[in-house]
Order: C-alpha cells, then sequence, then structure tokens
C-alpha cells in the first residue's frame, strides 16, 4: 500500500511523504497503548504501592484517581489546543510529558510525590489519545478509516486487559516502581518515530494561521466549569464508597460543585461563540447516541477488569499474576476480533454491530453470574473470552457512527468527547460495582445470618462435627467450639461475597442490555465511508 498517499499527498494528510499510513497507525497506537495501559496497570500494585510507601490502602488509591481526573481534565482543553498550536506540537509535547512524568512515579519517594506525578501523567496522556485518532482519521482515505480504527482499537481495548496482568507480574516479581518505569523505553522510541513520521496536515495550518489571524482565544470559562464538572465528578464516583457517600460533607460539597459546574457550563457553551466543548455535538441524535453507548462500554470494560482480578485474589487465592492472567485470553480474543469488525465494518451498519455487540456483553456478564466457591481460571478466563467477542463490535461501529456527518473541522472534538465518554463511563462503571459490592455482601450476610442460629438443625448438626474435627487436632472444648464458631462466620462472609458479586455482574449485564436500544435509534450512515460520511445529525 506503498505510500498509501492515498490520504496522502504527503503533509495534506499528515502522513510525512514516502511513509506507509499504516506505520502511522502503528507507532500512534503503541502510544495509545502506553497511555491506556497506564489507566489499570497500578490497580493490582496498590497494596505494595501502600506498603512500599507506608500509607493506607484508601491513601494508595489516590494513585489510580489523580490519573483518572487529570485525565478526563484535559480531554476537553485538547481539541482547541491541538488546533490553536498545531496538532503534531501538542501530540510530542504530550508525549514526552507522558514519558518523562512515568519515570518520575517510578522514582518517586514519598506518596505526595507520586501523585504530583501521576497527575502530570494524567494531564499528558489526556491530550494524547483523542489527537491520536485525530491523526488516524486524517492519514487514512475515508473506505479505510475503519481498518485502521480497529488497530486503534486493540490499543484502548486490549491495553486495560494487559494493565493488571503486566501490573500483577512485574509487583509480585520485581517491583511496583517498574509499573510506571517501563513506560521510559517505549515513550523513548515513540517520540522519535512520531516526531520523523508525522506532519501537520495543511489544512490545519491554514486554521491555525486563520485563528491566529482573528484572534480566536481559548475559552477559560467554558474550560474551568468543564473541568470543574468532571473533576468533581470523578472524585464523588472514586471516593464516594470509601467516604460512605452523602454521610460525608466532603462528598456533599463535591457532588454540589459539580452539579453547580455543570449547571453553569451548559448555558456558556450553547452562547458562546468558540467554547471549549462542543455542547451542541452531544445534543445531536447520532453523537449524543455514541457518547452514551461508549460511556455504558467504558463502564462494563473498567469494571470487569477491576473487579475480576480483586474477586479471585479475595476468594480464590490467586496472585495478582494469575488474577491478571485470566483476563489474557479474551484480550487475544479482542485483538483478533478488531481486525475482523475492521473489515466488515463498511459492509454493515454500525447500528447493528453495536447491538449485537452489547448483546454479546450481556451474555457475558450473565455468565458471570454462575459463579460459585468451586469455580476454576477457565470459567473466568471463558467469561472474558465472550466479552472480547463483543466490545470490538461495539468500539469500531461507534467509533465510525461518532464521526459521521462530523465537518473536518470537528473530528478533534469528537475524538476528544468521544475518550471522555469512555473515561468517565469507566469511573461510573468502577463506582457502580463498588457500591453494588458493598451494600449487596451486607444485604446477603444479613439473610445468611438469619438461619444460622442454635435453633436450626443445619447449624447445630455443623456446629458439633466441627467442634469434633478441631477437638480432634488438639483443642480444648473451649477452644475447639470458638474455632468451629470462627469457621462457620468467615463461611457466612464467603457466600455473601460471591453473592455479592453475582449482584455485580448482574448490574453490568443490565448496563449493556441498556444500549441496545441506543444503538437500534443510530442513523444509518454511508457504508464505506469509515465514519466520514454522511448520514449527519
Amino acid at each position: 500500500m506503498a505510500a498509501a498517499g492515498a490520504a496522502s499527498g504527503g503533509g495534506s494528510s499528515g502522513v510525512a511523504k514516502g511513509i506507509n499510513p499504516w506505520a502511522i497507525a502503528l507507532v500512534v497506537s503503541l502510544a495509545t497503548f502506553m497511555e491506556v495501559l497506564d489507566t489499570t496497570i497500578a490497580n493490582v500494585a496498590l497494596r505494595y504501592i501502600s506498603g512500599g510507601l507506608g500509607v493506607s490502602s484508601d491513601e494508595a488509591s489516590w494513585v489510580v484517581t489523580t490519573y483518572l481526573v487529570s485525565n478526563a481534565i484535559v480531554l476537553v482543553a485538547s481539541s482547541f489546543i491541538a488546533k490553536r498550536y498545531g496538532r503534531r506540537r501538542f501530540y510530542l509535547l504530550c508525549l514526552a510529558t507522558f514519558t518523562a512524568a512515568s519515570v518520575l512515579c517510578g522514582l518517586a519517594w514519598n506518596l505526595d510525590s507520586l501523585l504530583v506525578f501521576r497527575v502530570i501523567q494524567g494531564f499528558a496522556g489526556g491530550g494524547m489519545v483523542p489527537i491520536s485518532q485525530s491523526i488516524l482519521a486524517d492519514s487514512f482515505p475515508p473506505q479505510k478509516r475503519g481498518q485502521a480504527f480497529a488497530l486503534f482499537g486493540v490499543a484502548v481495548v486490549v491495553a486495560p486487559v494487559v494493565g493488571p496482568t503486566l501490573g500483577g507480574f512485574l509487583s509480585d516479581n520485581y517491583s511496583w516502581h517498574w509499573c510506571f518505569l517501563i513506560n521510559g523505553p517505549v515513550g523513548v522510541l515513540a517520540f522519535t518515530l512520531v516526531w520523523f513520521m508525522v506532519q501537520e496536515p495543511e489544512s490545519l495550518r491554514k486554521e491555525r494561521a486563520k485563528m491566529r489571524k482573528t484572534g480566536v482565544r481559548f475559552d477559560i470559562v467554558g474550560f474551568a466549569l468543564v473541568a470543574t464538572f468532571l473533576g468533581a465528578l470523578e472524585v464523588v464516583l472514586d471516593r464516594g464508597q470509601t467516604d460512605d457517600w452523602f454521610n460525608s460533607n466532603f462528598i456533599i460539597v463535591m457532588a454540589l460543585v459539580s452539579g453547580l459546574a455543570l449547571a453553569l457550563s451548559i448555558p456558556w457553551l450553547l452562547t458562546h461563540k468558540n467554547p471549549a466543548v462542543d455542547a451542541r455535538l452531544l445534543g445531536s441524535r447520532q453523537f449524543g447516541s455514541c457518547f452514551i453507548v461508549m460511556g455504558a462500554t467504558g463502564a462494563i470494560l473498567y469494571a470487569t477488569t477491576q473487579f475480576l482480578p480483586e474477586l479471585l485474589q479475595q476468594y480464590y487465592g490467586y496472585t495478582a499474576t494469575w488474577a491478571g492472567l485470566a483476563l489474557s485470553p479474551g484480550g487475544v480474543v479482542t485483538m483478533m476480533m478488531m481486525f475482523l469488525i475492521g473489515q466488515v465494518s463498511g459492509k454493515i451498519q454500525p447500528k447493528y454491530l453495536i447491538a449485537v455487540g452489547a448483546a454479546i456483553i450481556a451474555g457475558a456478564m450473565w455468565d458471570l453470574t454462575r459463579l460459585y466457591g468451586d469455580s476454576n481460571f477457565w470459567f473466568f478466563a471463558l467469561s472474558r473470552i465472550y466479552l472480547g467477542f463483543g466490545l470490538p463490535l461495539i468500539f469500531i461501529p461507534i467509533t465510525s457512527a461518532s464521526y459521521a456527518g462530523l465537518k473536518p473541522n470537528q473530528t478533534d472534538q469528537a475524538s476528544a468527547l468521544i475518550n471522555a465518554a469512555r473515561n468517565t463511563g469507566g469511573s461510573i462503571g468502577v463506582s457502580i460495582a463498588a457500591n453494588t459490592l458493598a451494600h449487596r455482601e451486607q444485604w446477603h450476610q444479613s439473610r445468611l445470618v438469619e438461619s444460622v442460629v442454635p435453633s436450626e438443625p443445619a447449624y447445630h448438626q455443623s456446629m458439633s462435627t466441627l467442634t469434633q474435627f478441631f477437638s480432634e487436632r488438639g483443642a480444648t472444648a473451649v477452644e475447639a467450639q470458638n474455632q468451629a464458631t470462627a469457621w462457620i462466620g468467615q463461611q457466612v462472609e464467603t457466600q455473601a461475597g460471591y453473592l455479592a458479586y453475582i449482584d455485580v455482574f448482574f448490574t453490568l449485564m443490565l448496563l449493556s442490555l441498556a444500549a441496545i436500544p441506543l444503538a437500534l435509534i443510530l442513523r444509518n450512515i454511508k457504508l464505506g465511508g469509515g465514519g466520514g460520511g454522511a448520514g449527519g445529525h
């Protein structure tokens, strides 16, 4: 596809002269993979971080929170910055900053320094993903975009799956520091390749010159309102369960700040001449539906990626490495499906592919509700494989459909919003799962305890058998009875935990089913257009 100059014409498409656009796709996907990987790689390493830095597990969890908050905030500004100061220049700055911040995270000497470097890393990473997507959109002709987005999709969907596996392996066998240090050489390689292979499209150069001539300024007020809304919302969602939700004054204040910022941002964004966020995009039938479906997809992807390893480590005795490995077969299937769906996405309307994908994901969540104490490795691995079949059916078509009918100068904004939907949806999904787990575990435990009373024959028989068991192993009569009581209590807690996780997966199944009607209301697009076709809003 030699110079597939296709899109090409050299710099007019963002591809350096003589460079195959697929090489560009590989490079930006590598950078994206590195960035998205960091949304989950630290999850299984938190207990190592808390122990290494001498902080509580709650404090260590801010390592994840600060990254997501700063990542979501910068997404809304990335579009304007790329247009005003140059997409290539901004992308290289983000890539260099992300790489440097990653190394600094690995060298952090205490929690405060680690959180500062994670904030910087999140800001830089938030600008990379949407710009990567825009570079792809401009590097390929419309009929090839579906396949290009498939490669990009591998990075975005597989990276959160690889994160726990890689993070678990590095933490178990080396040190949590390497979860961040590994980004150093990868980032340097990606920066070098982007420097030589990516050029600024001529259309963006002309637009930047026009913006300078007309004196277009960044919408600081709009950005501040949206950033405040997203930042406060992320904090509420991430810390709500830990701080007992609205019984905490801190959560109440952050919720009020988030709500007020949202209320003030809507009229501002709709009336301002050059708003930080094109709110009308979200109000359109086509893009608005894509935004919500991507949010639901992010919720399921991040919630399962966080809670499956947690379930395996807490109740099945898996190490961090093996808990992560249980997700790996699904990642392989996702990777293969991405390329397959990339081939057929130009022949089938996105709304049908999305609906089928949501149905498959719902089935995967339903399968997980069959878990029990003796469930083995392949039970969880197969459920993840089912998920691996469904995710690409949503991710690629939703990306293509979201570009349908957009003007060329709206692609950066669309990319930013779609990625913000994935991140914010992920936070909401994790919050829903955590809240469901905590409340349902308490509920199931209270129901199970109702049957654990001396008047119940089954309880009396179990106590007698267990007391005899512990007595035969050298315990005194009193010790044997106490051990029997403790064992029964532990079993009640374990069973309540299993049932609570079943409820979590059932809730995620309902969330996936809700995406089906949203998918079906999408308008038909011009097939073969890779999202650039008609169809409008």
